[in-house]
């Protein structure tokens, strides 16, 4: 099956209308039609079509006049030009004002499915390219860091001068925001790309197994030490380590960290052998280090070791010129996922996507498209279809549907709650929430666990 391209075939004759429909459809296209100039503008407005097949000759607004509004409302639209055989001179005029192609009628289908086959592979081509266009792609894992807001093309920037570096890394920004994303990006821009990339989480380390976990053990050094391991340092060996939460790690922790990087070295537990290693580290915090430096809760010289290039991520709500380019990625990537035709989102669904203020940030902003993405049942989403998971930024959750979001979200932070057996920091992650934010909406609506 093509490309599931959303289409809109504009003409006054309906048995012209029919059958263009007809065709796309029966070719695994999406497609509708209106019958004048003034009726497409108003579906225009609504939702966002790959391609457009418009009559030049129509009552009302003339085809030139609406092929002109359609270029002034989104440059980037594909229209696809219909003319009779006496007025190919008007049609390459229409080309001069942005139509990407013609065909004159009348036409049979097959010539119609080539011309709409031909536009639709170059506008997943423009899409493919505007999105490795706006920010750095990771060519070894497949991820992108996707924007174009001021701030994301100057972290882009910034990780294109710190990548081929060896300078260690700290990153600052809430949960959600892409700080594993910038790390990848960095070690998969690096001299070091061919070596591995680790990735610590240090909120799941225990302190009683910190030096095991982090540096390996000898076999027969502590009951059940079975065989002889190595740890994260090892493993990272000639590559990068990233730290994610680093201020999750106790003050004990920090300083045998600290060690670690100064001395360049490892040992075992129950190995006096001296291991080498030699590691980039990146680390990342959703925490004010030089306040809790003031707390005594983080080391001011770990702190210093690690951020020699600082690099702060700013949440969503402040780069809202990112969600809309964002929302039709993950939608993108969803329908892949899923292997589901790709929906259209309504002017009023992206309007609330970017007035919304995405405590959970980009994480969150991707759950709710491939939620939309599993439920909706029409080929455009709309409001109703979105599930907002994380609520604003104090906590509570945004209705634009009186009951509707506020019940669906309760559902699905119980099926998370159970898909996860009632593991609150996993299911967090898996909603794109913080714990306290989570543990707030337990409690609002009475969820027993």
């Amino acid at each position: 099956m093509p490309y599931c391209a959303n289409i809109l075939v504009v003409d006054d004759d309906e048995s012209m209308r029919v059958g263009c429909v007809q065709t796309l459809i029966e070719e695994g296209y999406r497609a509708q039609s209106v019958d004048g100039g003034q009726r497409a503008l108003a579906a225009i407005d609504k939702v966002s079509f790959d391609v457009i097949i418009l009559d030049l000759k129509m009552p009302g607004i003339p085809g030139m006049e609406v092929l002109k509004k359609i270029k002034e409302t989104d440059a980037s639209s594909i229209v696809i030009i219909t003319t009779g055989y006496g007025t190919i001179d008007v049609a390459v005029e229409a080309m001069r004002e942005g139509a990407y192609d013609f065909i004159t009628k009348p036409f049979t289908p097959e010539a119609l499915l080539k011309v709409v086959e031909k536009a639709v592979d170059s506008r997943r081509r423009e899409l493919e390219y505007s999105l490795a266009d706006v920010g750095v792609t990771d060519s070894a894992s497949g991820n992108k860091i996707i924007g174009r807001s001021h701030a994301t093309m100057k972290i882009t920037e910034l990780i294109k001068q710190v990548a081929p570096t060896d300078s260690t890394v700290l990153i600052f920004g809430e949960t959600g925001v892409g700080k594993e994303l910038v790390a990848s990006n960095i070690h998969h821009l690096s001299l070091r790309r061919e070596k591995p990339f680790v990735v610590v989480d240090c909120g799941t380390l225990v302190e009683t197994l910190f030096e095991s976990e982090m540096f390996g053990h000898a076999k027969g050094s502590f009951t059940g030490a079975i065989e002889t391991t190595q740890g994260k340092f090892e493993l990272a060996n000639g590559g990068t380590i990233f730290l994610d939460e680093i201020m999750n790690i106790s003050v004990g922790m920090q300083s045998r960290l600290l060690r670690v990087i100064q001395e360049k070295e490892i040992s075992k537990i129950g190995s006096l052998e001296k291991i080498k290693v030699d590691v980039r580290i990146i680390s990342a915090t959703n925490k004010d280090l030089p306040g809790e430096i003031r707390e005594g809760r983080f080391r001011e010289d770990l702190f210093y070791r690690l951020n020699v290039v600082p690099i702060y991520l700013l949440p969503l709500r402040e780069r809202r010129e990112d969600i809309p380019i964002l929302a039709e990625h993950f939608l993108a990537m969803a329908c892949i996922k899923e292997k589901a035709k790709r929906p259209g989102l309504s002017t009023d669904a992206m309007r609330f996507l970017q007035e919304y203020g995405w405590p959970g940030n980009v994480r969150e902003l991707k759950n709710t498209i491939e939620y939309a993405v599993v439920t909706c049942k029409d080929d455009t989403i709309g409001t109703e279809d979105l599930s907002i998971i994380g609520g604003d930024s104090t906590g509570e959750s945004k209705e634009f549907k009186e009951g509707t979001l506020a019940q669906s979200e309760k559902k699905e932070i119980v099926r998370a709650l159970e898909q996860f057996d009632g593991h609150r920091a996993k299911t967090a992650e898996y909603l794109g929430i913080n714990r306290k934010t989570l543990r707030e909406k337990i409690r609002r609506y009475g969820i027993e666990i």
